[in-house]
């Protein structure tokens, strides 16, 4: 049919004047514009080299109205947003806190009644030996007592955060008091046990009084940096600043009380070589030995090797971390308290019974006008123990 129309076509074109090309384009554009006038539903002829116009500029004008639309969308709701208030709760199952965090108020109260029943323990230990008893025993039991009501109201926080949702302020500020107390009180004992305090002497070097200088300001810095640990979120840049800080302090003070210990024990190797009590003085430089490894393995396990379990133990099994440190430490205070306890067995706290000593120690009264003095016997730790009326 095309064909035949085209033949007709130029059958009748031939009896036509000729028509330039431009006037051809014009007329071939005259005649499609009356197509499509005519019948608008008819399908669009494509001419070969040129595109679809009409249906481009549809589509890049439908794009710039989604493109529009967006715009306002995201503009509105952005107004409702600084409009309005959004709140979010996640909870558990079993209350606020996660997985790992849950057994800790159990474990923390357990903790704190086996600390109170070992400080128990102790008084009673210092009150059947009250005759060779120091100051430094009755700080130890401070200590203990403290860290049980640290743990106490360490417990008593995590019990609120777990169904409220946020700590209460006032058991917290009491949880961070006692804290700082019990850091405080742990490093000064150290370093008076480490020192000898009261037990042989009870004068401080000047070195040694630096270190308390260094101890005390440090761990005042290290709760400080605990306490905004503990209140600030673990995503914030604030939160891994202070647990640096924390870290370094903390390991600065673990190492300043083992200076002590040493100037002790290099004290007693000397005592020991040039003295003629050599057989006290070993014996004393064994105890502190013992003890300087003691603190040693406390302060590894505690900050190394804890650590190192808590990173590779499952998130539900977390806890075993807290776990772990507070066992640890309960050992170490019983150990210490055993190698330092107030008995008149105990190779530390004896003193040499030569007949030399024990003259000179003894006051006799040989007339009558000195009657009532009493004669003084010392006990094998230099106290009073025993007083005679003598002639």
């Amino acid at each position: 049919k095309k064909v035949k129309r085209a033949s007709g076509e130029q059958s009748k074109n031939q009896d036509k004047p000729a028509v330039l090309p431009k006037q051809a384009e014009k007329l071939s554009d005259d005649k499609k514009s009356e197509q499509i006038a005519q019948n608008p539903k008819a399908e669009a002829v494509d001419v070969p080299g040129t595109f679809n116009v009409r249906f481009s500029c549809f589509v890049f004008e439908l794009s710039i109205f989604e493109f529009i639309k967006c715009r306002l969308m995201c503009a509105c709701l952005l107004t409702m947003l600084r409009a309005s208030q959004v709140e979010v709760t996640e909870k558990n199952p079993d209350g606020y806190l996660s997985a790992a965090e849950i057994p800790l108020s159990r474990l923390y109260l357990y903790m704190a009644g086996v600390f109170f029943t070992a400080a128990l323990v102790w008084v009673y230990n210092l009150m059947k030996h009250s005759y060779s008893v120091f100051k430094i025993h009755w700080l130890m039991a401070a200590l203990a007592f403290t860290k049980s009501t640290s743990l106490v109201f360490h417990s008593i926080n995590y019990y609120f955060i777990n169904t409220e949702g946020h700590p209460i302020e006032g058991w917290a500020v009491m949880y961070y008091i006692t804290h700082l107390l019990k850091g405080a009180l742990l490093f000064i004992t150290l370093a008076l046990i480490g020192t000898g305090w009261a037990f042989v002497k009870y004068i401080l070097s000047d070195k040694e009084k630096k270190i308390f200088m260094i101890v005390i300001p440090l761990q005042v810095l290290a709760n400080v940096a605990y306490i905004i640990i503990e209140s600030t979120e673990e995503g914030s840049s604030e939160y891994y600043v202070w647990k640096e800080i924390l870290f370094l302090v903390d390991l600065i003070c673990c190492g300043a009380i083992l200076f002590p210990v040493v100037w002790s024990i290099r004290h007693l190797q000397e005592a020991s070589s040039t003295d003629g009590k050599a057989a006290m003085n070993l014996e004393k430089l064994k105890l502190f030995r013992h003890y300087y490894v003691m603190i040693v393995c406390y302060i590894y396990f505690t900050r190394i090797i804890a650590i190192l379990l808590k990173i590779t133990m499952p998130f539900r099994w977390q806890w075993c971390y807290e776990f772990l440190v507070e066992v640890s430490t309960l050992i170490f205070f019983v150990l210490t308290g055993y190698k330092f306890r107030p008995a008149s067995n105990n190779p530390y706290l004896q003193l040499p019974q030569d007949e030399d000593d024990v003259e000179n120690d003894e006051v006799v009264t040989e007339s009558g006008a000195l009657e009532g003095i009493s004669k003084v016997k010392k006990t094998s730790n230099g106290r009073e123990r025993q007083k005679e009326s003598t002639l």
